[in-house]
């Protein structure tokens, strides 16, 4: 598992949640100043720089349900509210959307190019507040800075990581099956065509070569597909362009996007009930969510009259229905964590930290991966 992962799904993530929200307010035709500031707010506590300074220490990649909760905060740091049924929704198209990305990506490295059309459109939605600008393009720089110079081994470590995270996800999307690069059972289809990645040569000859160099013999064989020869490689500086399509906005075009549970992920599902062993990770996710959440500056309207809900369905009716026969697996119980230096939330914490103790897990060592919840919190 890579250390470096995080915040490359958190950023691509982040970066399809601002796409779908964005194609919502549009179509709900939610006045362009409310709309203007939903989208700034977000962004503006996506990119808090006490955030991002803990999500770019090297860590062991968190739970879905721990994500999930940071993203849920994330989507409600506006005046833009949404309800269950919508943010089950809305999770699902920015998992599988990101999913397909890694799947496809022509080489390991180019989820770094992926990555970075996302953080270009999120460039291109604050281009009016400068402010904004500069907290996205310091993220950038640190991208660049941590990830240009890792090998291709690390790149592939990295993808790896994601693929097991999103393993068990097999949501079907409408757009996804309608461009028919998505099967009926939610997996993706893997195209035998088009250009191989960059750095290679199409498949179909085999050379042998002496122990000289030489080059003796050549196999020309049938590769079963259709391939071209590799695109130029996109540019990995802040600015340039990118080639790869992957990451950006396919929303751009309006149409109706339709998630639905497919058989394989309501097996999933039935089998994550089944396993209920103790999660040795969950005082970390604790830590972690702790740290995480105590970086976003949530901005809260003056005003609660202000505030707007957003349906990511078509009609109310079938955001009820979707609620009802969404699997209960499938729909996470948010936990609201107030991470300030408020005596009774800590005291809460305090016994929720303790009954972890008591179950027999080991007293952290000073080299542990995170200080006391508590101390961490005071330290923000």
């Amino acid at each position: 598992m890579s250390s470096r992962t995080l915040p490359l799904l958190f950023i691509n993530l982040g970066g399809e949640m601002l796409y779908i929200l964005d194609q919502r307010l549009r179509a709900q035709n939610i006045p362009v100043d409310k709309a203007k500031k939903v989208m700034n707010d977000i962004i503006t506590t996506m990119f808090n720089k006490k955030f991002l300074e803990e999500l770019f220490k090297p860590q062991e990649l968190y739970s879905k349900k721990a994500l999930r909760t940071v993203f849920d905060r994330l989507a409600h740091a506006s005046i833009m509210r949404l309800n269950q049924a919508s943010m089950d929704k809305l999770y699902d198209l920015m998992t599988m959307a990101f999913k397909y990305q890694v799947l496809l990506c022509p080489r390991p490295k180019d989820i770094l190019l992926v990555s970075f059309n996302h953080m270009d459109a999120i460039k291109d939605f604050v281009r009016d507040t400068p402010s904004i600008l500069n907290q996205v393009d310091e993220t950038y720089r640190q991208l660049i800075e941590i990830y240009t110079p890792l090998s291709a081994g690390e790149f592939q470590l990295i993808r790896q990581t994601l693929l097991i995270f999103f393993q068990d996800m097999h949501i079907r999307v409408s757009i996804f099956l309608k461009d028919k690069v998505q099967n009926s059972n939610g997996r993706f289809v893997l195209p035998t065509s088009g250009p191989v990645p960059c750095g290679t040569q199409v498949p179909g000859l085999i050379r042998q070569f002496s122990c000289t160099g030489e080059e003796l013999k050549r196999l020309q064989f049938c590769n079963g597909g259709n391939y071209s020869s590799a695109l130029r490689e996109g540019s990995f500086e802040m600015f340039g362009e990118r080639v790869i399509k992957l990451g950006t906005n396919m929303y751009s075009v309006s149409r109706p996007v339709e998630t639905h549970m497919s058989g394989t992920s309501k097996n999933s599902a039935q089998h994550t009930k089944v396993n209920t062993a103790p999660n040795p990770l969950a005082k970390e996710e604790l830590n972690l969510l702790a740290k995480l959440m105590g970086g976003m500056e949530m901005q809260r309207p003056a005003n609660t009259d202000s505030g707007f809900r957003v349906n990511l369905f078509s009609t109310d009716e079938e955001e009820e229905q979707a609620l009802i026969s969404r699997p209960q697996e499938f729909s996470y119980d948010v936990i609201n964590i107030q991470a300030t230096k408020d005596k009774q939330a800590n005291a809460e914490l305090a016994k929720i930290m303790g009954e972890f103790g008591a179950t027999g897990d080991a007293a952290p060592s000073a080299s542990s991966k995170g200080d006391d919840l508590l101390a961490m919190m005071d330290g923000l």
